[in-house]
């Protein structure tokens, strides 16, 4: 048997959040099984080491955690500080085949990426989500615009990235084309896996005397458009459309703010609309199960799991017909829109519930596919990776 990956989760085995990066992680990793070892950045020990208990921990919650941010309890800084005073911060990571990282890494990881890529052996590959910072500065958080021109950069030094979709694989070739990049690693695309869902997704049931529940899941920032949705929801419930809309994500608080506040003016107003902020995976099942159809106004995505996932509960979906969510809609079971504006979410929304025919036969479409899980996702990539050419040692 093979030595295992090294996994870098040094980001999502410090937080607790489900957004979808970390999810990405935490799903590869339980994905990768035994052929993994996960490993962090401690930059109080200012050393990589293999992950302690309480960070295992922490990649096993299934609860939704509210904020997004990497938290260390203070025992574990001042462990960490002590060994380091100590000189023990030199522990050699275990013998490995290679390296993955699946995160959108800190300057701070990548200041000590050297230190792990010389401490692995085989091919180093890191995952490219989107470049949506690029794309959409405007509707992004001003750290990550500052921060992204650099970690461009960085991926540089890999051997190998594996990208989520072939929007994001174009993305970043051209990127580095335009940077006059001499040599940069190959990208392959490889679009993620899905949990399945643990029963068979069951044909649609007439709506309730309430109406339609249309569910949205996505962090509420601005790129995922929430406020061109809750205009076009608005404008349904004037026009006397009856039905229920249901929020789920953790909130943003720098580019989410607009959306959270035409939230709360919508439910002043007596609206039937729902937000429970971020969601267990048990509750976000619940939601799948409960809703009549899903609607994912995202402006732009890497690749755009909610609508994949959406599918795989047997849930039509309205999005954007471009780009990475063109790619997961072409299997069938959506309503693809060639903008994402109010105007046509409306005419969407309207369309849909008038017809609970073409509501049940996108269903059904979505029933008929067949959907690539974490297994299926973590094999193509080890596959991928051993199939890269021997690699000359970059600088990092």
């Amino acid at each position: 048997m093979s030595a295992p990956l090294l996994l870098d989760l040094s980001h999502t085995s410090h937080t607790r959040a489900r957004t979808g990066i970390q999810r990405v992680a935490r799903s590869l990793r339980v994905a990768l099984g035994d052929g993994a070892v996960g490993v962090t950045h401690d930059p109080y020990r200012r050393s990589w080491r293999t992950l302690e208990a309480w960070e295992h921990d922490n990649l096993r919650a299934t609860a939704a955690a509210a904020k997004r941010g990497a938290r260390w309890p203070w025992g574990a800084t001042m462990r960490s500080r002590v060994q380091r005073l100590i000189g023990s911060r030199s522990t050699p990571l275990p013998e490995n085949s290679g390296l993955v990282v699946p995160e959108v890494f800190s300057p701070g990881v990548a200041r000590a990426l050297p230190a792990l890529f010389a401490a692995t052996t085989g091919p180093r590959v890191a995952l490219f989500h989107d470049a949506i910072a690029l794309r959409l500065p405007e509707l992004t958080p001003t750290k990550t615009v500052a921060r992204f021109p650099a970690y461009l950069i960085e991926l540089l030094a890999f051997d190998g990235i594996a990208a989520v979709s072939e929007d994001s694989r174009a993305a970043l070739i051209d990127y580095w084309r335009w940077l006059g990049a001499a040599t940069p690693p190959p990208v392959r695309a490889i679009p993620l896996g899905i949990d399945l869902p643990d029963t068979t997704p069951q044909p649609l049931h007439a709506s309730s005397a309430d109406g339609a529940v249309v569910l949205s899941v996505g962090s509420i920032e601005g790129r995922k458009n929430h406020l061109a949705l809750l205009d076009a929801c608005e404008a349904r419930w004037a026009g006397g459309d009856v039905f229920s809309l249901h929020l789920v994500g953790l909130a943003h608080a720098q580019t989410g703010a607009d959306a959270l506040a035409r939230i709360r003016a919508l439910q002043a107003a007596g609206r039937p609309l729902r937000y429970d902020g971020p969601a267990s995976e048990a509750e976000l099942t619940d939601a799948y199960a409960r809703c009549t159809f899903t609607v994912y106004p995202s402006l732009s995505e890497g690749f755009g799991l909610p609508v994949i996932e959406s599918l795989a509960h047997g849930k039509p979906c309205v999005c954007c017909a471009h780009g990475a969510l063109g790619e997961s809609a072409r299997g069938g079971g959506c309503l693809t829109l060639d903008d994402v504006m109010p105007a046509s979410i409306a005419t969407a929304l309207a369309r849909l519930l008038a017809h609970p025919g073409e509501v049940a036969a996108l269903a059904a479409a979505a029933r008929n596919r067949r959907f690539k899980t974490w297994t299926d996702y973590a094999r193509e990539l080890t596959a991928w990776m051993r199939d890269l050419p021997p690699r000359a040692h970059r600088a990092a």
